[in-house]
């Protein structure tokens, strides 16, 4: 369970909800230029672009949930359970694995338009990072200013969709989420006039009447229509301070409380922590479950010619 969004206010911004019924870790990271990156089967990367995002060290390889570039390319993995198939592995061309796409894609390129590139020939592989970290069952979300996509690795191999809402969820795949869509057009954020008919006097009786139907559970398809809705109607002056505190407003109108999502297991899903990248300026904010302040890191801040793993001086 997990939502993320884009948002462009006079700057780009990127971030999520990242939704769990536990930690995986997770810190504040910068992989900085000359940290060499080893990938399975892709070979290593010695040189390449920094990048800042919330993520596990293991073995001296960043597992990023999120994370953007110096460059503004921003990508995001979100839980795809049931519907995420991963290839083979063994044949030729370019095979990563799950957890090695953000980084790979991060690390080459500068752009959506650049990492297409990659997209047209990349397979995302079955291969666990260890005999106790099996492969996470993912979709992902890439973005910068000037495009969003959706990569989806199905049985039939690896989409991808032009994604023009800037959001994404869970299940089911993006293309019934694309569609259903449509089933939410004649929601408004204005006050709503009488179409029922011309011949009854029928009135609004409350501010925000405009978005009755909007959905308000907790499910992927929910969380989708109810961010895009939040996002796309949203307003808030220009300025950094108002546009990050917009940002998280928005994902505060998604996030999941704690009890109110249980799962198979008993546990509850709630929201861990949500965060909101500057793309531009490598701004990364972010406040967890138990501690509403945001806090912030900023990806030049930091020795981006260094050769080991950074991690944030605020945790």
């Amino acid at each position: 369970m997990c939502t993320c969004i884009t948002y462009d206010n006079g700057s780009f911004y990127f971030g999520r909800n990242l939704d769990l019924d536990g930690s995986f870790g997770e810190t504040v990271t910068v992989t900085p230029r000359n940290f060499t990156l080893y990938f399975r089967r892709a070979g290593r990367m010695e040189r390449h672009y920094a990048m800042i995002g919330m993520a596990a060290e293991q073995d001296r390889f960043p597992l990023y949930a999120e994370a953007v570039n110096e460059k503004g390319l921003c990508m995001a993995g979100l839980n795809f359970p049931g519907n995420a198939y991963y290839q083979e592995a063994g044949t030729d061309g370019l095979e990563l694995a799950s957890y090695e796409v953000i980084p790979w894609l991060l690390g080459k390129y500068a752009s959506v338009a650049e990492a297409e590139e990659s997209l047209e020939k990349m397979r995302i592989v079955d291969l666990a990072f260890s005999k106790q970290m099996q492969p996470a069952p993912l979709h992902w979300m890439l973005a910068d200013r000037e495009r969003c996509v959706v990569l989806e690795a199905v049985r039939e191999g690896l989409k991808v969709y032009e994604n023009p809402f800037g959001v994404l969820t869970n299940n089911p795949p993006f293309d019934y989420h694309r569609m259903n869509m449509d089933n939410y057009l004649n929601l408004t954020a204005e006050s709503p006039e009488n179409r029922f008919s011309d011949r009854l006097d029928l009135k609004p009786r409350s501010q925000g009447m405009g978005a009755v139907g909007l959905p308000g559970d907790a499910s992927s398809v929910s969380r989708f229509v109810r961010a895009a809705f939040l996002k796309w109607n949203s307003a808030a002056p220009a300025d950094e301070a108002s546009s990050v505190s917009q940002f998280f407003h928005i994902l505060d109108g998604v996030t999941m409380v704690r009890g109110t999502v249980i799962t198979g297991e008993g546990k509850y899903d709630l929201t861990t922590y949500s965060c909101c990248v500057n793309a531009q300026t490598g701004t990364y904010y972010y406040k967890t479950y138990d501690d509403s302040r945001i806090r912030k890191e900023v990806l030049q801040e930091y020795d981006l010619d260094e050769t080991r793993l950074l991690h944030g001086a605020s945790e």
